[in-house]
């Protein structure tokens, strides 16, 4: 349609509707009884009559058979969402340079103010074993957390007309494989999605799932292993740092008295970070060993209830067993890779090309999706 045609077309569309309204609020004249009275029931009857013809072309706008009130929350939601997708993305780079700037300052710490107490006054054994423990637990958590934000999460191809798909997505318009969610915040559809993490400033799927976890849990580990190592250095730092207040104080210098507060602080952030990070590995474990995702979870838990209402069972088809679904995320296929490629650095890829599973269901049981 040409631009003419349209822009006459709505001012035509525009002058039926004024004239249909003007029409409507026209009093009518009544046929039988007073002439003001029934003048003025006419008047009331088109008022309703004019509300009424308002309502329909109101929703005439937007109403269709799927319209609901959980759309309409939506609709008036969606800016609020799209705002919290923007600054998410934008803030994930500020969160993984803070968690590069937290752990190079534990470093510094550790160099600076702990080693050299240990090299000087612990046992030749304890000396061993913090040097290979603290670097060990270094080399893991910087290998990992490297790899889960260098590691993309794994896209659907859309070029291969054989792909297999339980629905498309609403927002790429692409056939969806199991276990496949859209993004809202890198906007695509990640296989085996999890979740997305605005620590790694990436989503957690099927490629770099092992690497997420890996690093919650040699972080969670290296901050237990620093908060136990120097608990009885935060005593002396804290016992010190009270008795400054005290008359007359004692005379410590600058370089003693930073390293106090850089004690305190070592321990309290390490500590602090052990607690949080540690109920997040725990959650993640018990996820893990059902063979579930963070999504895959709600989804299944309302699956549950409804079959259980009608009398059914869920069973959960991507469950492979507790410790096979733990080979299956360490890529585990025999007793030395319990050494190789789960206690030292390893970048073999996951199982399986997150499209196909192997999964354990009848035809009688429920897909999630």
């Amino acid at each position: 349609m040409r631009l003419g045609s349209s822009w006459r077309w709505q001012l035509s569309r525009a002058m039926r509707l004024a004239l249909r309204w003007c029409r409507l609020c026209r009093p009518r004249r009544g046929g039988r009884g007073g002439g003001g009275g029934g003048g003025g029931g006419a008047g009331g009857g088109g008022l309703v009559e004019l509300w009424s013809y308002g309502k329909v072309l109101l929703k005439s706008l937007y109403f269709n058979s799927l319209s609901n009130s959980d759309t309409l929350v939506d609709c008036v939601f969606e800016p609020v969402y799209w705002i919290v997708d923007n600054v998410t993305r934008w803030f994930g780079v500020v969160f993984v340079c803070l968690v590069v700037l937290l752990t190079c300052s534990v470093l510094l710490i550790v160099y600076l103010c702990l080693l050299p107490i240990i090299l000087s006054s612990y046992p030749v054994h304890w000396i061993v074993w913090h040097l290979c423990c603290g670097h060990w637990l270094l080399l893991m958590v910087v290998f990992h957390y490297y790899k889960a934000i260098s590691t993309s999460p794994g896209h659907p191809p859309k070029d291969r007309a054989d792909l297999p798909s339980v629905s498309i997505c609403k927002k790429c318009i692409v056939p969806k494989p199991p276990r496949t969610h859209h993004c809202s915040i890198c906007d695509t559809c990640i296989l085996k999605m999890d979740h997305h993490c605005p620590w790694l400033n990436n989503c957690v799927g099927h490629f770099n799932h092992r690497y997420f976890f890996s690093f919650c849990l040699y972080m969670m580990l290296g901050c237990i292993y620093c908060s136990i190592s120097s608990r009885e250095m935060f005593i002396d730092a804290y016992n010190a740092i009270e008795s400054y207040y005290q008359t007359p104080p004692p005379l410590y210098t600058f370089r003693e008295r930073t390293a106090h507060k850089s004690i305190i602080f070592l321990w309290v952030l390490t500590s602090s970070v052990a607690v949080a990070l540690g109920g997040l590995t725990l959650w993640h474990a018990v996820l893990i060993s059902r063979g579930e995702t963070s999504v895959e979870r709600h989804i299944n838990r309302k699956e549950a209830r409804r079959l259980q209402e009608s009398g059914k069972v869920f069973r959960n088809p991507f469950h492979q067993g507790r410790m096979n679904n733990w080979k299956i995320l360490f890529g585990v296929e025999k007793r030395s890779h319990w050494l190789t490629r789960v206690l030292l650095p390893s970048s073999h890829p996951p199982s399986g090309d997150g499209i196909m599973w192997d999964c354990t269901f009848t035809r009688r049981d429920l897909v999630p999706i």
